[in-house]
């Protein structure tokens, strides 16, 4: 596994117009997809909560919060690399699949998506949460997406 902070650096230096909220989208797709194709947790110290405006890791929203609606122009936090090429793989498709959607787009994305929808049963539009999102239905949601079911 590797850090949120290598996910971060890795999609602010290869992305185009990386916001606080396309990170943290990108960064929670690059997770759901590890998950569902290999069967592993990609980041291992942090996860996503099912916040109002979709899926939220609490480290990047602290460490990038300051920037707003505004571009990153660099990463919070300098990290060597250490994925595999598998990691880097997925998180290559990620940028390919997801990349060119703003921050908006994805976040209307997750909010039609099992895994968000889940944490947020029970709760108002607006209404705050920390709920957790979890491996499993990361697993099965996206797992779903990729076999067709």
């Amino acid at each position: 596994m590797i850090s949120i902070n290598e996910v971060a650096k890795y999609f602010i230096e290869n992305g185009k117009d990386i916001t606080p909220k396309k990170l943290q989208k990108l960064s929670y797709y690059a997770e759901a997809w590890h998950n569902a194709l290999l069967n592993e947790k990609l980041i291992d110290d942090t996860h996503f909560e099912a916040w109002v405006h979709g899926p939220v890791s609490p480290v990047l929203y602290h460490q990038y919060k300051n920037y707003g609606w505004n571009e990153i122009n660099e990463p919070k936090v300098e990290v060597d690399y250490t994925f595999s090429n598998k990691e880097k793989e997925v998180l290559n498709s990620v940028l390919e699949t997801y990349g060119h959607l703003s921050g908006n787009e994805l976040e209307a994305i997750t909010h039609q998506e099992t895994p968000w929808l889940n944490q947020r049963k029970g709760l108002s539009d607006e209404e705050s949460s920390n709920n957790i999102i979890s491996f499993e239905d990361m697993k099965k949601y996206y797992w779903s997406i990729y076999s067709g079911d």
